[in-house]
């Protein structure tokens, strides 16, 4: 009926709508003999194109293309039989070239527009209007075009996008499917035009400082913000609305993460057999898991803690099928433990990631924080010599840095240690050194959060403490490119921006819970723990940096131990037989001079 009318309506501006009696019983004569061939092949292309199949109020840019290509197949086959019968017929055309080319414009026209309408009318039928909540979406590139459209098909959530905000002027003052692209800026005068309640950031690499002044500004307006998850999380490829989440404080505090392309780093993971020590840990998975998409030689996982090596190792089997690894269960302190693994899988390159890092418990358990940061790295970074491993790569702390306390002075005394080793030019012994990890297990993050989920209260040590914070994968990338670029001595620091404040970053938890201080829940401040710094370094007063071929990425110049401070060492490590936790620090002091307590019973020994 459809094409009939189209037809009927070509032929009425073919005659400009004055056709006389005459001459349309004439045109009649004419179209009566074909109108049968009109019918009987918009039926057949429309059956084999499967037009049918299509509902209606799910029509899709895949549905409008299989229209255009059957309207033009039915329009190429009415040509091809007019040219017949004018040629070996009755001399005329099936219709007239002008009658064909408006026919298609109609028929295409009628059917789209219909299908339109009837999809609107079904979204409009099935809103409840009295709980339709309004959203703006900030990002219109596909992926808020694709929000947009996921919102209006979804029955069950009653979220509609009024207006999208994007930091390109090139789209400002433009609509995108009948809504309207806004400056960032606007978003209060949004709102409030609006009523929206809720921002739905849908950039998926956003420019994360315009992307804080947003959410900053959304956070003011007491909106509830959500972020479209990354396209690699979508079920079967599809974005559904329930995949929408709050937003998190990692992705506030994040910056671009160093990608690398380094094709020295790929041939050499990949003809190697590396050893990653603490690799059930936050770090060592993280950097587990970059390395196994480099698809080393072979892989060994070295940790104490079981659980979470079951788990890393689940993880491998689902997402990198094929990788050759080994778990291994050990302490790196137990020294014949360490000699059976060298020798029997003689690794080429060895992560070192494993140590106790929490800084009031190791303040409480000197010896063990000695007996694993230092011990162990001792022992590994020896093996590493003595069975010819190329590069022994150590992940350490800002915390090294001017240390404060018994974990940070740890691990500046292993930094020592295996940079003393490197003056054999045997193995390159190469050090990396950031700040805090954005969700690593026992940071602040994940504490805030379960205080905020058990009503507070929210807990700051002090109200003037900053913090460096860098993620997962900007710290797995920083160890991968030392390892590629390191050459032996060298410590690695990250160009780490601005610190943060920890009361700020509690703050901004709460408020994107939906919460507010003082009313729903408390902050409160309990003073600093037993060695804690108010500020962290990320270079000592002696040292200097030289730059890398990587913007973000600095070597760090230390001053040159001499030889008796091996022996010193070793003096540390015998002490902790007799766990005696103030000789232990006594001498930790004695091999690191800057290293002056704070807040914490180990005080005196400065004096």
């Amino acid at each position: 009926m459809i094409h009939l009318c189209a037809l009927a309506f070509a032929y009425l501006i073919r005659f400009d709508l004055k056709a006389d009696f005459s001459l349309i019983q004439n045109e009649w004569t004419i179209l009566s003999k074909s109108l049968w061939f009109f019918i009987l092949v918009k039926i057949i292309v429309f059956y084999i194109f499967q037009i049918h199949k299509g509902l209606v109020r799910y029509t899709s840019t895949e549905d409008l293309k299989r229209i255009l290509f059957a309207e033009l197949g039915c329009s190429l086959l009415f040509l091809l039989a007019g040219l017949i019968r004018v040629h070996q017929l009755d001399g005329f055309f099936l219709f007239p070239m002008s009658v064909l080319i408006m026919e298609f414009i109609a028929s295409m026209t009628f059917i789209v527009g219909g299908r339109f309408i009837i999809k609107l009318l079904y979204l409009e039928s099935i809103k409840d209007r009295n709980t339709q909540e309004s959203v703006i979406i900030y990002g219109a590139g596909v992926s808020g075009l694709i929000t947009k459209r996921t919102l209006e098909k979804d029955t069950l959530n009653q979220q509609i996008g009024v207006a999208f905000i994007d930091d390109n002027p090139k789209l400002q003052g433009s609509r995108i499917e009948g809504i309207t692209v806004y400056n960032s800026k606007q978003l209060s005068k949004i709102k409030s035009e609006f009523n929206a309640q809720t921002l739905i950031v849908a950039i998926q690499s956003p420019d994360n400082i315009k992307m804080q002044a947003v959410v900053d500004e959304a956070m003011k307006l007491k909106m509830t913000i959500q972020k479209v998850p990354n396209p690699k999380t979508w079920i079967n490829g599809a974005f559904s609305s329930k995949q929408l989440k709050k937003i998190r404080i990692e992705d506030l505090l994040g910056r671009d993460i160093i990608e690398l392309n380094n094709d020295q780093l790929s041939n050499e993971i990949s003809n190697s057999c590396i050893l990653v020590s603490g690799a059930a840990g936050s770090i060592g998975s993280g950097l587990v898991q970059e390395i196994a998409r480099l698809v080393p030689k072979k892989i060994i996982l070295l940790d104490q803690a079981e659980s979470p090596l079951y788990d890393l190792q689940f993880e491998l089997n689902q997402h990198f099928n094929g990788l050759n690894y080994e778990i291994v269960v050990g302490d790196i302190c137990n020294l014949e433990r360490m000699q059976h693994l060298f020798q029997q899988y003689a690794p080429d390159i060895v992560f070192h990631a494993a140590a106790y890092k929490h800084v009031p418990m190791m303040e409480l358990n000197a010896a063990e924080a000695v007996q694993t940061n230092v011990k162990g790295t001792k022992i590994l970074a020896d093996l590493s010599l003595e069975t010819g491993v190329k590069k022994f790569i150590m992940i350490s702390t800002d915390k090294a840095v001017n240390p404060t306390n018994v974990m940070g002075a740890s691990k500046r005394i292993a930094e020592m240690y295996v940079q003393k080793l490197n003056e054999q030019q045997k193995t390159q012994y190469i050090t990396t050194r950031f700040g805090n990890v954005l969700g690593s297990n026992g940071s602040v993050i994940p504490l805030f959060q379960k205080q905020i989920e058990n009503g507070g209260p929210v807990t700051v040590t002090d109200e003037r403490i900053t913090r460096f914070f860098m993620t997962i994968p900007e710290a797995c990338q920083l160890v991968l490119e030392a390892a590629s670029m390191g050459k032996g001595g060298e410590i690695f620091v990250f160009e780490m921006g601005q610190s943060v404040k920890i009361v700020d970053l509690a703050r901004r938890m709460i408020q994107l819970s939906g919460l507010e201080i003082g009313k729903d829940i408390d902050l409160t401040f309990t003073g600093l723990r037993p060695g804690e710094k108010l500020y962290e370094e990320l270079l000592a007063n002696e040292e200097n940096t030289v730059p890398t071929h990587h913007q973000k990425i600095l070597i760090a110049k230390t001053r040159v131990e001499n030889d008796e401070q091996l022996q010193h060492i070793q003096t540390l490590i015998q002490l902790c037989a007799d766990q005696n936790n103030v000789a232990i620090v006594q001498q930790m002091k004695r091999i690191v001079p800057e290293f002056i307590s704070n807040n914490s019973e180990f005080q005196k020994l400065d004096k």
